[in-house]
């Protein structure tokens, strides 16, 4: 009999346990046939504010390259990376010593030729002038004593040959008279000797323009006034015609540039107000203005590039320096809004959502706007109101049966 009560004793606990565990393995099922759960917020229009945000760099007004144009020896180098330089300041000077002689060499050859042009319109053209004279008289004196040999000869007081003679001489004379007119004419102002003496001065200025211009190429100057970015040379170096040596970023204006997403193109308009920070700065903001939209997209990347324009810079703003911006687009209204969590494939073509239709999952594919803080705007597939399934399950399926749980939208917080 004490047995049969024993037995009893230990099986009963048995049972219960049993029990227990049968009625947990049916709420399971339950549960599960019923789907599992999905927070659910209702698809609904706001007003938007819209700020299209993108990240860039500052941009300088102009990043000039330095280099030589002749092959050279570095002796000097007078600017260091980050200092300021101004507009003529010498940065950099070659070896100048073949240059400077070639200057001297082209001075010496100017003055010389400088020297013969005033002895051909000065000294040679009062010389020439007074051989003309000298020539006239002569011939003068020829033609006279041919006349008179001629009288003579018809009155029978000379002979022939003395009038052939006197002829020759006149012929003599007149020869050298006009040999003293043509060398005359040559050096005076327009002659020929003049012309060359004038043309040997212009080649020799020429050539004392071409050695200046060799020697002003031993140094390299600041083309306006700016930073020195980077300087990739020391004195002492054999540089190259055509190698960078020295970067500087212009001074005078301050821009940034970033690349924004094409879909946001409708938003942007030339002197629209933005907020932007530095990276390096994240507690310190300044304005600048949408200056320049680019003409093209960058069909690679599906950008554009936008410039914006800074006229109060932070002193700590250097060239190349990350910066984000929030550029304001104005506000629209009326705008359909659903979390950005709850779009699934977002950054593909064909983004959709979830809707709760009779506790079932009905897949909607949508199409996207801009976004607004943690909300993205629905330009096509929803009307307003519809359930969005919020929960990023990669196991819900279309068809699936769920349960839910509405949420509204100030405990989400999404918008």
């Amino acid at each position: 009999m004490a047995e049969h009560r024993s037995s009893k004793l230990v099986t009963l606990p048995r049972i219960a346990l049993l029990l227990v565990a049968l009625t947990v393995i049916m709420v399971f099922f339950w549960h599960r046939s019923r789907g599992p759960l999905v927070q659910v917020v209702a698809a609904q229009r706001h007003a938007v504010v819209d700020r299209v945000v993108a990240s860039g760099k500052v941009l300088p007004e102009a990043r000039i390259h330095l280099g030589t144009v002749v092959l050279g020896t570095v002796v000097e180098v007078s600017a260091r990376e980050g200092e300021g330089v101004k507009k003529g300041q010498v940065l950099i000077g070659l070896d100048d010593t073949e240059a400077q002689a070639l200057v001297q060499q082209a001075k010496a050859s100017l003055q010389q030729a400088e020297a013969r042009l005033g002895q051909v319109g000065g000294v040679s053209a009062r010389v020439a002038l007074e051989a003309v004279a000298q020539a006239a008289a002569k011939k003068e004196q020829a033609r006279s004593d041919l006349e008179r040999e001629r009288s003579l000869a018809e009155q029978g007081a000379s002979t022939q040959e003395r009038v052939d003679a006197a002829s020759k001489a006149f012929e003599i004379a007149s020869s050298a008279h006009a040999a003293a007119l043509a060398q005359s004419s040559s050096l005076g102002p327009g002659g020929g000797d003049h012309r060359a003496a004038v043309s040997q001065v212009a080649l020799a200025r020429a050539m004392l323009d071409a050695a200046k211009a060799r020697l002003a190429q031993t140094r390299v100057v600041a083309p306006a006034e700016g930073i020195v970015l980077t300087r990739d040379v020391e004195p002492g170096d054999v540089v190259q015609a055509g190698r960078t040596l020295m970067t500087l970023a212009q001074a005078g204006w301050t821009g940034l540039t970033v690349q924004v997403d094409e879909k946001n193109l409708s938003l942007l308009r030339l002197g629209q107000r933005a907020t932007a920070s530095a990276d390096a700065f994240p507690l310190e903001s300044f304005e600048a203005i949408v200056d320049y939209i680019a003409p093209s997209i960058d069909a690679g990347r599906g950008t554009i590039e936008v410039r914006l324009r800074v006229d109060k810079p932070p002193s700590y703003l250097r060239t190349d320096m990350t910066v984000s911006i929030a550029i304001d687009a104005g506000t629209r209204q009326n705008v359909l809004l659903v979390p950005g969590a709850a779009v699934r494939d977002a950054t593909t073509p064909s983004p959709y959502v979830f809707l709760l239709e009779e506790n079932h999952l009905s897949k909607r594919d949508i199409r996207l706007g801009t976004r607004a803080g943690d909300a993205v705007e629905v330009v096509a597939g929803l009307e307003g109101g519809e359930p969005v399934v919020l929960t990023l399950d990669v196991g819900l399926q279309q068809g699936q049966r769920v349960r839910s749980h509405v949420v509204s939208e100030m405990q989400y917080r999404a918008f």
